[in-house]
This record gives C-alpha cells, sequence and structure tokens, in this order.
C-alpha cells in the first residue's frame, strides 16, 4: 500500500505573475495536506472522497455541498492526473500494465487559495510515480502537475503551486521566458525558511473564489495587451526579486510594504470583495502587512512576532468567522 502526501501553499510575493513568464516566492504550508493511498487491485478504481457525495440527507445538505464544493470534487482531479502521467510515460516508452485502487483525503481549505486542487493531483503523480517505479525529473514534475488542470481540465492556473508542492520548504522562481521555452522549466531557488519574518495566514471559507475565475480574466487581458496588466506582471516579478535579496541579506523585516503594495496594486486592477478586503484590513488595522496567498479566501501577512499582537490578530479574525493559522514550514 503506498501513501503520499502533498502539503498546502501559500503565495508570499509575486503571484500571479508566474504564469506570465515573471517571478514568484510561495512557501510549504504542511498544516493542512492531501494524502492519496493506492494499491494494486483487479481493475483500476477510483474512491471519492468526502467533496464527493452523490447521497444527501436533505435538500439543504445538498445545497450546502454545492456552495461549499461546487460540482466537482477530487475525482476528477484524480482522473485527469492519471490521464497525463500515462502520457507522459507513453511518451517515455514505459507501459502502465498493472491496474490499481486509488483513494483520497484532503484537509485544505476548499477553493481559498490555499492550492487545495493541485495538492491532490500531485499526491496522485507522486502514488503513480512511486507505484510504477517511474522517477519523473523533479525540475519537470511541476510542469506535468500544471498540465493536468490547464490542459486537460481548462482550468487556469500557474506554475508557482506545483513548483513548491515538489520542491517544498520556501522556493523563488524564475519563469524566464526564454528560459522556460529553453529548458522546459523555471529556476528554482530553495531560500532559508530562518530568513523570513514571523508570517501568519488567515483565511474564510465563505470567501472562497476558484483561481479560474481571476486568472480566467487576467489572461484575456494579458492576450490582449492591456498596458495596465503588463505593467503590474512586471512589477509583481519585480518584487518577488527584491523580496528574495531582502531575505538573502538577512533583512526579512523590512519585506512587509512590499506584500502591501503587490495586493494594493492587484486591487487596483480587478474588484476585491468586500469580505476579502476585510481580510486583508483587519491585518493592517493590528500593524501588519498583509496580501493575498492565491486568489481571494486566504491572505498572508507579515508582523513583526510581538506574541500579543499575534494573539490580537487572531482575535480579530475570529471575529469576522475567518481562522488564523501560523504556517509550518519545516517537517
Amino acid at each position: 500500500m503506498i501513501r503520499s502526501k502533498a502539503f498546502a501553499r501559500a503565495g508570499l510575493i509575486g503571484n500571479p505573475s508566474d504564469g506570465y513568464f515573471g517571478r514568484t516566492i510561495s512557501l510549504i504550508v504542511r498544516n493542512f495536506c492531501a494524502e492519496v493511498i493506492l494499491y494494486e487491485s483487479p481493475r483500476i478504481q477510483i474512491v471519492g472522497g468526502h467533496r464527493d457525495r452523490l447521497v444527501f440527507d436533505s435538500y439543504a445538505e445538498f445545497l450546502e455541498d454545492v456552495d461549499m464544493n461546487g460540482y466537482y470534487g477530487g475525482v476528477r482531479l484524480i482522473k485527469a492526473a492519471i490521464k497525463k502521467f500515462s502520457d507522459w510515460c507513453s511518451r517515455q516508452g514505459i507501459a502502465l500494465e498493472r491496474s490499481f485502487t486509488i483513494e483520497y483525503t484532503t484537509d485544505v481549505p476548499v477553493r481559498v487559495g490555499l492550492a487545495g486542487s493541485s495538492a491532490i493531483v500531485t499526491a496522485t503523480i507522486r502514488a503513480l510515480m512511486q507505484f510504477y517505479g517511474v522517477e519523473v525529473p523533479k525540475d519537470i514534475l511541476p510542469g506535468l502537475i500544471l498540465s493536468v488542470e490547464l490542459e486537460e481540465l481548462k482550468i487556469g492556473a500557474g506554475l508557482q503551486d506545483r513548483v513548491i508542492q515538489v520542491y517544498e520548504g520556501v522556493v523563488f522562481m524564475d519563469f524566464d521566458k526564454a528560459r522556460m521555452e529553453r529548458d522546459g522549466h523555471g529556476l528554482y531557488e530553495p531560500l532559508d525558511p530562518a530568513s523570513l519574518p514571523p508570517l501568519f495566514v488567515a483565511y474564510h471559507d465563505n470567501l472562497a473564489e476558484g483561481t479560474e475565475i481571476f486568472h480566467n480574466d487576467l489572461r484575456s487581458r494579458y492576450n490582449r495587451g492591456e498596458p495596465a496588466v503588463m505593467d503590474a506582471i512586471r512589477r509583481w516579478a519585480t518584487l518577488a526579486r527584491d523580496v528574495r535579496d531582502l531575505l538573502a541579506q538577512g533583512r526579512g523585516a523590512e519585506i512587509g510594504p512590499m506584500l502591501n503594495e503587490a495586493f494594493d496594486l492587484r486591487a487596483s486592477l480587478v474588484r476585491i470583495s468586500p469580505g476579502n478586503l476585510e481580510l486583508v484590513q483587519r491585518g493592517r488595522d493590528l500593524g501588519a502587512s498583509t496580501q493575498f496567498s492565491g486568489s481571494g479566501g486566504a491572505i498572508i501577512g507579515v508582523y513583526d512576532g510581538d506574541p500579543d499582537r499575534l494573539a490580537r490578530l487572531r482575535a480579530s479574525y475570529q471575529q469576522m468567522g475567518a481562522q488564523l493559522i501560523v504556517p509550518q514550514i519545516l517537517p
């Protein structure tokens, strides 16, 4: 029996320029994970998780599930991951002849920008690699994982989530276009987690918004060459590089204003819902610097490390029904 895990992630800076040849910094969040169990069986069988329910006790329970999980759970992700893994193996001349049963669980909050979907895909492909004894090169693996959603399911997304879930820790990513076209992957530079200032992540389940909503709009505007969008992507990429330099110099305490700028730039381009604005503003009102950790529903914050301030932040977020965690980066 094979068990594989992939953890949630929080984007620190640069997002969403990763889908547009930019730069980002992201960190793994071990507080939440998707786990896949895979074992040999007479036929291929996919067992749905708790987000793939087909039986409900009442109409209200059905509607609540649709509001939370949409019309899709994890099964479509697993099916698409199996398909893309098979395609990759076929191109390498690798025959996949054994059958298996695969099942999954996840506690990553749904659709709040913590990369729950890509965690399921990453865990699935890791399990398949182990089951078949196949090694996908580490720098190529994030692109394979991304293709599951981007190509197979037509969900707008970028490489950032998949890179950090493969490499873990904290990673600076440079998706320079010439490098991407030449090598098929970007430059992925691990950073020392100890260089980071004190961080927190706050999220609210009711503010969930699918990443495709933001990415699909941004992609169409990017394709049209909208000047404000092009300028923003360049600025997000520059901010990521500048934060990387500060962390390397031991000046992590100075990065807060750059997080604020990154979010404010996003807010100048797209409408941010009142609830998501409140997530950002509550942290700032208590002296933290905040921005989205993904596409909405969760924020990442930098503060001065004062335990009393963290307690006040946690209490403030609880007042609006949100949860605050301190991200666990190292095992």
